[in-house]
């Protein structure tokens, strides 16, 4: 084990759970915060600079960039850090996407502060840390895969929850309509429905997307 501390990024828009976050992991041995970032388009530019281990990256912020597109961006590059997600969120629509991205571990907001920190010792190794009822949803969706959608299924039906036509959704993502139709004719066999309001419907329960 090194003597080195791990060197910590602290990405959260709200200021008071950036300061809550810090006077929790700065009375651990062998944690230090090296910076926070108040955007998540901050967080990649700091966590580029070759300083960091591991980040705790919300998954909401304001406006601009959203916490699982800064996770890709962080991941994507040679010698990253880890990204630790730490958020409030636990629904489908959220952990998919950012584990997907590359977090090496998901966290809610409400976990022991020892939890937190044991976390962040894991994913400094780079192993996992999921919460209870995150593993809970990926074992879920694991045995029952046909409820499962691609990324790409979710983004088609995140516009379809938006009113856009099938024409204006190729537009938007750019695929044909025919594709698009495609998407659709398998979303709808995964959720056992047979219209557009019913698939948003049933994806909204089951959290697979956020209205």
């Amino acid at each position: 084990m090194s003597d080195q501390p791990i060197r910590l990024l602290l990405a959260d828009d709200h200021p008071v759970v950036r300061a809550g976050l810090r006077a929790v992991l700065e009375t651990e041995p062998g944690l230090t915060v090296v910076a926070e970032a108040a955007t998540a388009e901050d967080a990649v530019a700091r966590a580029a600079l070759g300083d960091i281990d591991v980040v705790l990256m919300d998954l909401q912020f304001g406006r601009g960039m959203g916490g699982a597109e800064a996770t890709a961006a962080i991941t994507s590059r040679p010698g990253a850090p880890r990204v630790l997600i730490v958020t409030t969120y636990d629904s489908d629509a959220d952990t998919l996407p950012a584990i997907e991205a590359g977090a090496t571990g998901y966290l809610l907001k409400d976990a022991p502060p020892e939890d937190l920190a044991a976390a962040v010792r894991t994913a400094a190794t780079g192993r996992t840390t999921l919460a209870p009822t995150v593993a809970d949803r990926l074992m879920n969706r694991l045995r029952a895969p046909h409820a499962a959608l691609t990324r790409r299924e979710r983004e088609v039906l995140v516009l379809v929850a938006e009113g856009l036509s099938n024409q204006a959704i190729g537009a938007r993502l750019h695929l044909t309509e025919g594709t698009v139709k495609s998407h659709l004719t398998r979303i709808y066999a995964k959720l056992d429905v047979d219209s557009r309001t019913a698939a948003v419907a049933t994806a909204t329960d089951l959290g697979l997307i956020r209205r």
